[in-house]
């Protein structure tokens, strides 16, 4: 069994995993460590088949370990889809599918579909509910029409207009995790909703004066500083971690991404929640945490669908 606490750069991982035998046989010990399972029925007997195939015995149908994850049906060797994972996983503030395509010898287009396969990954830790002391805002990604020329510009785009710009709703537990998801709109019908989802009920939420978080008051021990007044922080209610968030997504989308599509804006925000519900974690238990989240496949007709 390889030990990835050994491995110190992406040096260390490419010399590890340097054949395609290496990557298949660490992805079968991180997927079936606890003997292997048949994607077609689980609880099937397996047989071993002529190299890195298996056979379920109810279904008669033939599998690897690639069967039903993002590796599927890719022509990319593995050692090369393992070094993606370890830079996008570790880089801060992410990496383009231009660099990649650079760095790794691909097409743009290839790096991009890899890298949007890795980020259907990065939100499959999110199911538990937040508890404590929560923070909640929201922001606008996109919309940047004062840098546009005069032809190109829309009216009426300011403040909380969505004709250019995509709402995002985060919600941080203090001292724990993220969540952050785009909505239709900040108004209270959307909101609510999307609060009590997430945040268990006996948690104390603050947020700022936003008349879209009225609803929660009767759910919530809700708490709000005024913004409007000038008042960011009183005792223990401001949301300045959320905020911080906000500052470190929107300076990954403009600076390494540029801008992104309200399509596929999830995708990249689930990225930055990643690595920031990882930021006590090291590379190597990064790129471990998203093999084993792995098996999430879409194809590429419908990421551009």
């Amino acid at each position: 069994m390889i030990n990835l606490t050994e491995f110190k750069s992406l040096f260390d991982l490419m010399r590890t995993f340097s054949t395609e035998q290496k990557c298949i046989k660490y992805l079968e010990s991180i997927r079936w460590s606890n003997g292997i399972v048949s994607p077609f029925d689980s609880g099937s007997a397996v047989w071993k088949c002529k190299g890195i195939n298996y056979r379920c015995k109810n279904t008669g149908k033939y599998f690897n370990v690639k069967t039903g994850t993002i590796f599927e049906n890719t022509n990319i060797p593995l050692k090369k889809w393992f070094m993606v994972i370890w830079i996008i996983s570790s880089h801060k503030k992410g990496i383009s599918s231009i660099q990649i395509a650079k760095d790794l010898g691909l097409t743009q287009k290839t790096a991009w579909f890899m890298l949007q396969r890795i980020r259907t990954c990065f939100g499959s830790d999110l199911d538990v509910k937040l508890t404590g002391e929560i923070e909640i805002d929201e922001t606008y990604i996109g919309g940047l029409e004062p840098n546009k020329h005069d032809s190109k510009k829309i009216e009426g785009t300011q403040g909380r207009s969505t004709k250019t710009k995509v709402p995002v709703l985060g919600m941080v537990e203090r001292g724990g995790k993220l969540k952050a998801n785009v909505v239709e709109n900040t108004t209270t019908k959307v909101i609510t909703p999307a609060v009590v989802e997430s945040v268990d009920t006996t948690a104390t939420v603050y947020t700022d004066e936003w008349h879209g978080y009225k609803g929660i008051d009767r759910i919530y021990n809700h708490l709000y500083v005024k913004h409007k007044e000038r008042e960011f922080v009183s005792g223990r209610i401001y949301t300045n971690n959320i905020e911080g968030f906000w500052g470190i997504l929107k300076r990954g989308i403009i600076g390494i991404y540029h801008s992104t599509s309200k399509k596929h804006l999830q995708l990249y925000v689930d990225e930055f929640v990643f690595r920031y519900n990882t930021r006590q974690e090291d590379e190597n238990t990064r790129f471990v945490t998203l093999l084993k989240n792995i098996d999430r496949r879409i194809t590429y007709a419908k990421l551009i669908a």
